[in-house]
């Protein structure tokens, strides 16, 4: 389950960014950095903030955090469900300096990394350094696989110990993942921290409650070669996220399948660079160098809520839940402990 998780998660990272990242580096650059931030911005926004909400899910699998010296490990898988208005943007030709449609339309939907394929072009204005305004016809970017993607997949291997009575520390990893010129990895680090064993009427309580902080760092990158556009050194698109989630998890405390529920929220910021050195080459005549030329920081933060159920028999658990935030999805665990 891990491996088909994490082959699904870089594939998707990989997908977001080979090719499409691409096309708008070695093609748009031409209209200027300022014009091509500014689509980058609206292109791979759903993308960046998908797996924000993607890598929070399934830290808890119980209300009730594991005995004191317990320790459990699992295999956490989920998806989080793209909605359709994240699939499309409304590109107007005002905010671009030098781009336009075509067919001079003031405005048109342009599908994100999300969206299906694009047969939408646009006119590149750009200044030669020897023929002065120059223009090129340039095809927008599609989505994912030029298809719509209704879904972002991750996983996560876990950790968690309890060293002190109604304390769980957890701690999660992706492994190092290599796919042709792209690279992921990602940690965290949580605390499961039980508030009924405060009361003095804690064994009459009927209900487990605790609160869980959980924090993630994602980092990913792309290698991509020259075009015939484009030259340059060292080109690669790196990704970074840091994000924190906050959560009330209250269920039953049963022995063999307990219900849980949750309230909370996350926030967490997204780094996107176009790193190295950039040259247009036109009509065999090259531009001046462009070092780094696209940096993306965004943040994010919202509400998210969970309703889930847990089955322990031994030292064997399943849990399964759904979480409702601007990306719903739907998690799968495997848990194994003592």
């Amino acid at each position: 389950m891990m491996k088909v998780f994490d082959t699904a998660f870089v594939l998707f990272f990989c997908l977001c960014l080979k090719g499409h990242s691409q096309n708008i580096v070695n093609e748009l650059l031409a209209a200027g950095v300022t014009d091509t931030q500014r689509f980058a911005e609206s292109y791979i926004a759903p993308a960046t903030e998908g797996l924000l909400y993607g890598v929070n899910n399934g830290w808890f699998n119980n209300a009730k955090p594991l005995g004191r010296f317990k320790f459990e490990i699992s295999i956490v898988g989920n998806i989080s469900f793209v909605k359709a208005e994240d699939k499309n943007f409304d590109m107007l030709a005002s905010d671009f300096e030098n781009i336009r449609f075509s067919d001079n339309s003031p405005s048109k939907i342009i599908p994100t990394v999300f969206g299906a394929s694009s047969n939408e072009s646009v006119i590149l204005t750009y200044e030669d350094v020897i023929f002065g305004g120059q223009e090129i016809e340039v095809e927008l970017p599609g989505g994912i696989r030029t298809s719509e993607s209704s879904f972002i997949p991750a996983s996560f291997l876990q950790f968690a110990f309890s060293p002190l009575k109604g304390t769980e520390i957890k701690a999660r990893f992706i492994p190092k993942l290599n796919y042709y010129d792209a690279k992921l990895n990602a940690y965290g680090f949580g605390i499961q921290q039980d508030l009924i064993s405060w009361l003095p009427l804690k064994k009459v309580f009927p209900l487990a409650v605790s609160v869980v902080i959980a924090y993630t760092h994602l980092d990913g990158s792309y290698e991509f070669p020259d075009s015939e556009f484009v030259k340059g050194d060292n080109q690669q698109m790196i990704t970074g996220l840091d994000t924190m989630v906050y959560q009330l998890v209250m269920g039953t405390k049963l022995k063999i399948i307990n219900f849980y529920a949750s309230i909370g929220v996350l926030e967490g910021k997204t780094t996107t660079e176009f790193s190295g050195d950039y040259t247009i080459v036109s009509q065999g005549i090259s531009s001046n160098l462009i070092s780094n030329p696209i940096n993306i920081s965004s943040k994010y933060s919202g509400m998210r809520s969970t309703f889930g159920a847990c089955f322990k028999f031994g030292l064997l658990g399943v849990n399964a839940d759904y979480t409702i935030a601007k990306y719903n999805s739907a998690n799968l665990g495997i848990n194994i402990g003592l």
